[in-house]
């Protein structure tokens, strides 16, 4: 008995087989849109400004209430209080303002000689970015004008509080009572605004200001108790 082996089927299915070569992979690739994402807010940004003129309102407040309260431990009459707080703001605000202005000055320009030579290290500088970083760097107008601002701000309340009362001890309750009310509100929307526990940091600058009105108001009550 003979067989006939045939292989024509076979190579006419190894024909229709593509090789290696003719398969061409297929990569698909998703293009995510990130631009309709909501974007959480970056409370860094805020440091700048927000410490400027948290810092400038609170000193505004201790440093005028203090003076009225020390002063008037030995001259209490509504006149001398009034004049004291006057000079302590306009004194307190130029203070505040210029050393803003010195410090954040200071920074920038560290910040601006780095900048200028990590930009030199480069082996492709791109001008754009150089510009874009330098208008990242911090201001020192804008950080003098907040704390300027702010102080007179903060230093205006115990004025406020104390400019049409006459009885010194309800004058003195006045300032007080308003200012820390203020501490206590300054605290919470700094606390607030830089995404802080508010509770505890407008304790913690309230307690603050009652230890500085305190200190201030002994002190100056001891000297005039001297006779001086």
């Amino acid at each position: 008995m003979d067989f006939e082996l045939s292989s024509n089927n076979n190579d006419n299915d190894n024909n229709k087989l593509p090789s290696f070569n003719q398969v061409k992979p297929t990569i698909t690739t998703t293009i995510i849109d990130t631009k309709d994402e909501p974007k959480s807010p970056d409370y860094s940004n805020r440091a700048q400004w927000l410490r400027a003129a948290v810092l400038g309102a609170n000193d505004g407040l201790l440093s005028v209430a203090s003076l009225m309260i020390g002063v008037g431990a030995v001259r209490p009459d509504p006149g001398t209080m009034a004049l004291t707080g006057l000079a302590g703001l306009f004194g307190g605000a130029c203070s505040m303002a210029l050393g803003e202005l010195v410090s954040v000055w200071a920074q920038r320009d560290m910040e601006l000689a780095q900048l200028i030579r990590d930009h030199e290290a480069k082996i492709n500088p791109t001008p754009s970015l150089m510009e874009e970083q330098k208008g990242a760097l911090p201001s020192p107008i804008r950080a003098a004008s907040a704390s300027a601002a702010a102080f007179a701000a903060g230093g205006g309340v115990p004025l406020l509080a104390a400019a049409f009362i006459k009885a010194y001890k309800a004058r003195v309750a006045a300032v007080l009572a308003t200012v820390s009310l203020a501490l206590f509100a300054f605290g919470w929307l700094g606390a607030t605004l830089g995404k802080a526990p508010p509770l505890r940091s407008s304790l913690r600058i309230l307690v603050g200001g009652w230890i500085a009105m305190g200190v201030t108001f002994g002190l100056t009550k001891l000297v005039g108790l001297t006779g001086i």
